[in-house]
């Protein structure tokens, strides 16, 4: 298999007739899934999504693609491809266009309303051209094949790009769901034709690579659920993304049956659900959907609340309940149904809010401990299936942390496809498909590009080392007044602590010491208000890491009186 190097140069130009790929996200990551295809001077963008943030990203919002490689190149984009409408293939699309907001949004029914209602938030109309499968679209030098596939949304595809320099089958999120809610199945048949064409480069879904077998079906989890339902005593609080909408209907159909009422909570899920009932992907039985002040004046026996927050999302409805920030009161006996699968990154954060629900009394039903969820990705079994139906001649892993990856090119090793044929890259690395053969071409700077607030790419990762070290270390500011004309000290030092489980008497030790360098620093020359902050700092960073094993931010002012 061909592996990046963390020393690749910048790719040349592309070769005539050839076509490049260049992920600026989804490689080595779960989330911020975006794919550029490059052939005859045009872009085609498939996907343009966010990674959601975790501990080490302290006050940030949302991470998105690092759009810098479309730089100066705004006008050469031809179509933007949304395989499916979860967070982490369109959230980004908004900050996209803001570059440029007549790009055309190509997808499904579906998928379209979820963007154009996140785009109307942030005021932008969007150009828009619905396809369903079967449909057959060209952008620009792009000729797109839309193929269904199942997934835990609804209306999701993958898309078969034919170009002049070669074809490629990109998956989207998918599984082989043979008996799916919706009755939608992967086709197949469409892949098994478009591998009788020939597909140059498959670009498939791994995210369940590692796991053996076949992914269990969605219809096999309803009994689980049902019993939840029949076994609560109290209210019942469903968690589940707010754009799962098979995991929703479940739910509204358990809750007919056990005689509940269901009430939805958060802006997201509302909106989501509200477009999904609106298209009719979402059945709500008569009578069954309440608001949420008429929920409240029910038993607690006849009450279902749906909210966010199954991944632990410290602003979700469900961690502000297991944190009592909520008005929704978790009590004694209530039932929490984490309807999820656990993306990777998020254990701490998920069993954080399930302690805190347990503590409080809660009974939490999570995948962990009963069949309340199965993935929306293909598992082994299926990819295997997968190679062997679509006999591509080259293979690009996507959608996945590394282990993900690399499981995943093993497979297409297995069936057939030489070793030298499968591509693991990572974001930003080139891909180059040139007479039927891809390989590695070199490498573009991508980072990660933080929303936090307002700003948008603004915070930095010194910036956020800055925030770990007063999150985790602490903070400590020396004030020192100098006399202007000798440069003696006339007042302090004083020093202020944050963050330290230490006695303020403590620090008592380092003011000798600090008093002493300042003075030797004199003698030796040293005016300069900077030069004497580096003093401050080293002498009192050294006494912290030596004494309290602690390296915090400090802030040494230094005043001229």
């Amino acid at each position: 298999m061909s592996h990046p190097h963390p020393e690749l140069d910048t790719p040349g130009p592309l070769a005539k007739n050839g076509v490049r790929v260049v992920a600026l996200g989804g490689l080595g990551e779960i989330g911020r899934n975006m794919a550029v295809v490059e052939h005859a001077g045009k872009l085609l963008i498939i996907d343009c999504g966010v990674l959601f943030p975790e501990d080490e990203h302290p006050g940030v919002d949302l991470i998105l693609p690092d759009f810098e490689y479309l730089e100066g190149r705004w006008g050469d984009i031809v179509a933007i491809v949304l395989t499916h409408g979860h967070e982490d293939h369109i959230g980004a699309v908004p900050y996209l266009l803001r570059n440029r907001a007549d790009i055309p949004l190509v997808g499904s029914q579906l998928t379209l309303a979820l963007i154009e209602a996140k785009l109307k938030e942030h005021k932008i109309t969007p150009r828009t051209r619905g396809v369903r499968e079967g449909d057959r679209e060209k952008f620009g030098p792009f000729d797109c094949e839309f193929i269904a596939v199942n997934h835990s949304i609804p209306d999701a595809l993958a898309v078969f790009v034919r170009t002049p320099g070669g074809t490629i089958l990109h998956t989207g999120d998918f599984k082989m769901d043979q008996v799916p809610l919706d009755n939608r199945i992967t086709d197949l048949r469409a892949f098994a034709r478009v591998g009788e064409e020939g597909v140059d480069l498959f670009m498939t879904d791994s995210t369940n690579a590692d796991v053996p077998g076949f992914t269990t079906p969605e219809r096999n989890i309803a009994p689980a659920i049902e019993r939840v339902f029949h076994r609560a005593e109290r209210r019942i609080i469903v968690a589940c993304f707010s754009s799962h909408v098979h995991r929703v209907q479940q739910v509204f159909d358990a809750a007919e049956e056990s005689g509940r009422k269901v009430a939805m909570v958060g802006r997201s899920m509302l909106r989501n659900m509200g477009i999904a009932q609106e298209l009719g992907y979402l059945k709500v039985p008569d009578g069954v959907l309440v608001d949420l002040g008429r929920l409240s004046r029910l038993p607690d026996d006849q009450q279902v609340l749906i909210c966010t927050g199954s991944q632990g999302e410290p602003m979700a409805a469900l961690s502000r309940m297991a944190n009592r920030d909520h008005k929704i009161e978790v009590g004694d006996g209530d039932t929490v149904l984490m309807a999820s699968s656990l993306i990777p990154g998020n254990e701490n954060a998920v069993y954080r809010v399930i302690n805190g629900l347990t503590r409080i009394g809660a009974n939490v039903v999570h995948k962990g401990n009963a069949m309340v969820h199965v993935s929306g990705h293909a598992s082994a079994g299926e990819l295997l299936y997968c190679y062997n139906i679509v006999r591509p001649k080259n293979v690009m892993p996507v959608h996945g942390e590394w282990r993900h990856l690399v499981a995943n090119g093993d497979l297409a090793v297995a069936t057939g496809i030489p070793a030298s044929n499968v591509i693991l890259a990572e974001d930003g690395v080139v891909v180059d498909l040139v007479d039927g053969k891809a390989e590695i071409a070199g490498s573009v700077d991508v980072g990660y590009i933080y929303v936090d607030g307002s700003s948008v790419g603004g915070t930095t990762e010194g910036l956020l080392k800055d925030r770990r070290i007063l999150r985790d270390e602490g903070f400590i500011t020396v004030i020192v007044v100098r006399d202007a004309s000798t440069g003696k000290i006339a007042a302090g030092p004083e020093i202020q602590t944050r963050g330290f489980a230490e006695d303020a008497a403590v620090f008592n030790k380092v003011r000798p010491k600090l008093e002493a360098a300042l003075e030797e620093a004199r003698q030796n020359g040293v005016t300069d208000t900077h030069q004497t902050q580096q003093v401050i700092r080293r002498t009192v960073g050294s006494f912290v890491g030596g004494k309290l094993r602690r390296r915090p931010m400090i802030i040494p002012i230094v005043i001229d009186a």
